[in-house]
């Protein structure tokens, strides 16, 4: 991996359901194959495409809590009524290892990490306007109409705190996606900070502030 610098980075990865994070992150894990990709505790039930400690690690609620207030982790959540949190040593030793790391986690627990590694590149992915996020979570035919509402609520108030990033990339594109996240990591993600007055514009608009 080049950077602007030769220390291993921690990149904090968020965004609100529907659009399109966990695309992104093979994609970029797929062509930087030597970042290395945390695995987060959840203590919601595995499905049966997933497996214990490649998706997940599942554990009971009162485990997680154990593990929680323990200070195993680096962060943690609750979505949907269910439990997440990154395990620090994982990440520590991934970071001793010369290894940058990637979290695919929500804002709050990006707030955390931020907080504890303020070294740490955070980036937010955001989808193009608010009607093809509600067109993308229709899509996936598997949620009622009632989490559909709830998924589109939760959305538009993770939305809210794009600000709070380093970076917030707009995927419309999934291949203009890739390259502007790879560009980030790369080093080179100037088009994409929060600091750009074209792109704070362009991701106004889309929540409509």
């Amino acid at each position: 991996m080049s950077s602007s610098d030769d220390a291993p980075r921690l990149f904090v990865i968020a965004a609100p359901s529907g659009a399109g994070k966990t695309t992104l992150v093979h994609a970029l894990v797929t062509s930087r194959p030597e970042l290395r990709f945390s695995i987060s505790y959840t203590t919601r039930r595995k499905r049966r495409n997933e497996a214990h400690g490649v998706d997940y690690l599942f554990v009971e609620r009162d485990e997680f809590e154990r593990l929680r207030d323990a200070g195993e982790m680096l962060e943690s959540a609750e979505v949907f009524d269910n439990l997440y949190g990154t395990c620090r040593r994982q990440v520590e030793r991934h970071l001793g290892d010369g290894r940058g790391v990637i979290l695919e986690i929500d804002w709050q627990g990006a707030r955390q990490v931020r907080d504890a590694m303020p070294e740490c590149v955070s980036i937010f992915i955001m989808p193009p306007s608010v009607g093809e996020l509600e067109r993308r979570l229709r899509s996936r035919g598997t949620d009622s109409e009632d989490v559909i509402q709830r998924r589109l609520r939760d959305a538009l108030g993770d939305m809210s705190h794009w600000s709070e990033f380093d970076h917030v990339i707009i995927n419309d594109d999934l291949d203009d996606a890739v390259a502007r996240l790879l560009a980030v990591v790369d080093g080179h993600g100037e088009a994409t900070s929060t600091n750009e007055p074209a792109l704070r514009a362009a991701v106004e608009d889309i929540v409509g502030t």
